[in-house]
């Protein structure tokens, strides 16, 4: 009515203006949202009824599952495998889903070792894990290894003494008495062997039988580093890592002997590195300037190794108080007159090696060290070709040992 009362009183020739209708949708708010959850509901219910997943949903994540080895050969191709992830909140700090890289071992770490003559920093990884049992042996012994000579230890197998015999004497490298005892003998040790496969087989194989090998406790897997150097007539040490003077900046590794820590604790530390690998006739110091020089840190070591049967090498350290430690033990004992490849050399380590001939001439032994330098070995090996026309003998170290006590 009231839009008829406005045409009638609106003057002639003028349009009216009229007002826009509202579009209205046919259905409300409260419908929409309704038939929305509805549509919500009938599509989750479809993907349940007909999607083919075990899982119903779970968080997955993909990793990269490695062939397993038969016989050194690849048993399959690389797998990819969904693993269930937990379906709580993850711990603080946790990643949301599993990486496909492995993570490093936890007591793997990186020493720095620095070279005394040059002064040289070299970075060395090494594992900490204890070596693996062979279970093909009782015991996880080593072959050619008297289980006699063996107790268990809290890491291990560690060595002993069973009546009159002795690792010392067990274990030592072979050679003709009846030349030692009439010859000037010369023995040569090369040692930081086991940290580092290519230049401790380098040693191994290259180096003549009678030249002593010492091999670090460290490494992936020494023991079957010690096995073919024993399978080559190498007589064997190993060297018990301990605190030098410059100590952590130069850090021996793993477990390291310190003067700072208990008797008890250092033994507890002895009797890791002991297990590490079997078969050898000694121990010796590997670095350890401060150590071998405290009377208190280093008596515990040396009266248990020689209780143990095991004969003593010191590097040749000035202050070092093994010599009289072990001559308090009745224990084997020798000690380097000097390093060969103080200066690496090849004019420098054949001086050296000269030395230690005159050396031997004058007093019926001598001892040398080295490490197992490229070089070192080539100059080693082409020098004792040459001995026995000088009128001196190679032998294992536990020949100046003896030597060394009867003189």
């Amino acid at each position: 009515m009231a839009e008829a009362a406005d045409e009638l009183s609106a003057p002639l020739g003028r349009d009216v203006a009229r007002g826009k209708r509202r579009f209205r949708l046919p259905f409300t708010g409260m419908q929409a949202l309704a038939a929305g959850l509805g549509l919500v509901l009938a599509t989750f219910a479809g993907y349940a009824m007909f999607n083919d997943d075990p899982l119903g949903g779970e968080p997955r994540a993909r990793v990269a599952i490695m062939p397993a080895q038969v016989n050194g050969k690849a048993a399959g191709k690389t797998e990819t495998a969904s693993t269930e992830k937990s379906a709580g909140a993850p711990h603080h700090g946790e990643p949301a889903a599993s990486s496909a890289r492995p993570a490093a071992p936890a007591d793997q770490r990186t020493v720095t070792i620095i070279d005394g003559s040059s002064g040289a920093r070299h970075d060395v990884t090494i594992s900490g894990d204890t070596p693996e049992k062979d279970p093909a042996t009782p015991g996880g012994i080593m072959p050619g290894i008297d289980p006699r000579l063996l107790e268990k230890g809290r890491y291990g197998m560690i060595p002993t003494t069973a009546g009159g015999l002795k690792p010392v004497t067990a274990y030592a490298g072979a050679v003709d008495q009846a030349k030692v005892a009439k010859m000037p003998i010369v023995s040569v040790v090369v040692g930081g062997l086991g940290v580092g496969a290519a230049k401790t087989m380098d040693a191994i194989l290259k180096l003549p039988a009678a030249v002593t090998l010492a091999f670090t406790p460290y490494g992936s897997d020494p023991t079957k580093l010690v096995e073919r150097a024993r399978a080559q007539r190498h007589e064997i040490l190993l060297q018990v890592p301990m605190e030098p003077y410059d100590y952590p900046d130069n850090d021996p590794g793993p477990q390291t002997l310190l003067t700072t820590l208990a008797a008890e604790q250092n033994l507890d530390r002895l009797y890791w590195h002991l297990s590490r690998f079997q078969g050898y006739a000694g121990i010796a110091n590997f670095m350890g300037a401060r150590f071998v020089a405290t009377d208190t840190a280093m008596l515990p070591i040396v009266r248990e190794a020689a209780k143990r049967g095991l004969g003593y090498f010191d590097d040749g350290s000035a202050r070092s108080l093994a010599p009289s430690l072990a001559a308090a033990q009745a224990m084997p004992f020798a000690k380097a007159d000097l390093t060969i490849d103080s200066v690496p050399t090849s004019g420098e380590i054949d001086r050296a090696l000269a030395k230690l001939e005159e050396l031997a001439k004058e007093r019926g032994f001598a001892v040398g060290v080295a490490s197992a330098l490229p070089i070192s070995i080539e100059r080693i090996g082409a020098w004792a070709r040459t001995l026995d026309s000088h009128g001196v003998l190679l032998a294992p170290l536990t020949s100046a040992m003896t030597k060394s006590k009867s003189s």
